[in-house]
C-alpha cells in the first residue's frame, strides 16, 4: 500500500493513538498511546510514513460546565507530547483536538469553548518546543450542537471559526486541515468556502483547508455499496466531492454550491 500511494505521489501517514478512556463520571475521556510511541514511530519513519494523527475528543454541557478545565490540560498535555516524540522521530503532527457537536449550546458557546481549548493546546505544544512550522491542527469547525434549534449560515460558521483561530492560533502555524465533524457533505464544503471567501486574508495566515472522512466520503460510500459494477459511479461522486472542496479552499467562490451541488 504504501509503495503505491508513493507512485501516485501521496504521502502516506498513518493513526498513532490507541483510543480513549473515561476519565471521570462525566463521560469525559483522555486519549491513549503515549506508552512506546517513540518506537512505533521510528518504525512507521522506516515503513515510509511522513504524518501522524492522534484524536482527542471534548464534549460540550452547558449543565454539566464540560468541557472541564481537568479534560481540557489533559487534552492539551497529551497532544503536545505526541506532537513533540513524532518531530524527533521526523514525522508531522496533524494535532486534532475535536469538540464534539452533540447538545443543545449555540454558535457562541462552541466558539468560546473553542477558544479556551485551542489556547491550551498552543500553551502545551510552546511548553513541549514542537516546532510549529512542522505541524497541522485538525480542528473542529464552530457551529452549534446538532440539537441547537437556531442554526448557523455558512457565514456565521465562518465568522466564529476565523475569530477563533485568530485569538488562538499563532501565524507561525503552517495550515489548519478542518474535520467535517458531523456536518453534512454540503454543510462541511460551504463553510470551508464561506471562510476563504472572507475579506482580510491577510488577517488568515494560515492555509484552511480540509481533512473529512464522512462529509468526503459517504457519497461514495453509499454508492458503491460494495458492487464492483458501481465503481465508476461511485469514482465520479467521490471527485465531485474533492471538487467541491478543492474549489472552497482555493478559491472561496460562492458560486461553488451552483457548480458542485447540483
Amino acid at each position: 500500500m504504501v509503495k503505491i500511494l508513493q507512485d501516485a505521489g501521496v504521502l502516506p501517514g498513518i493513526k498513532v493513538d490507541k483510543g480513549v478512556v473515561p476519565i471521570n463520571s462525566h463521560g469525559e475521556t483522555a486519549t491513549q498511546g503515549l506508552d512506546g510511541l517513540a518506537d512505533r514511530c521510528k518504525k512507521y519513519y522506516e515503513a515510509g510514513a511522513r504524518f501522524t494523527k492522534w484524536r482527542a475528543v471534548l464534549k460540550i454541557s452547558t449543565a454539566d460546565n464540560l468541557p472541564s478545565n481537568h479534560a481540557i490540560h489533559e487534552t492539551a498535555h497529551t497532544l503536545a507530547r505526541y506532537a513533540s516524540i513524532c518531530q524527533a522521530n521526523k514525522l508531522v503532527p496533524i494535532v486534532e483536538p475535536e469538540i464534539l457537536t452533540d447538545g443543545a449550546h449555540d454558535i457562541e458557546t462552541s466558539a468560546a469553548v473553542t477558544e479556551r481549548v485551542l489556547a491550551a493546546v498552543f500553551k502545551a505544544l510552546a511548553d513541549q518546543d514542537v516546532l510549529l512550522e512542522g505541524c497541522l491542527l485538525k480542528p473542529n469547525m464552530v457551529t452549534p450542537g446538532q440539537d441547537c434549534p437556531k442554526r448557523a449560515s455558512p457565514q456565521d460558521v465562518a465568522y466564529y471559526t476565523v475569530r477563533s483561530l485568530q485569538r488562538t492560533v499563532p501565524p507561525a502555524l503552517v495550515g489548519i486541515t478542518f474535520l467535517s465533524g458531523g456536518q453534512s457533505e454540503e454543510d462541511a464544503s460551504l463553510n470551508l468556502n464561506a471562510m476563504n471567501a472572507m475579506p482580510g486574508k491577510e488577517r488568515r495566515p494560515w492555509a484552511l483547508t480540509f481533512s473529512y472522512g464522512r462529509a468526503l466520503q459517504a457519497t461514495a460510500i453509499k454508492t458503491w455499496a460494495g458492487k464492483a459494477e458501481k465503481y465508476d459511479e461511485a469514482s465520479k461522486a467521490f471527485a465531485k466531492r474533492a471538487q467541491a472542496n478543492s474549489e472552497a479552499q482555493v478559491r472561496g467562490r460562492s458560486g461553488v454550491s451552483l457548480r458542485c451541488f447540483n
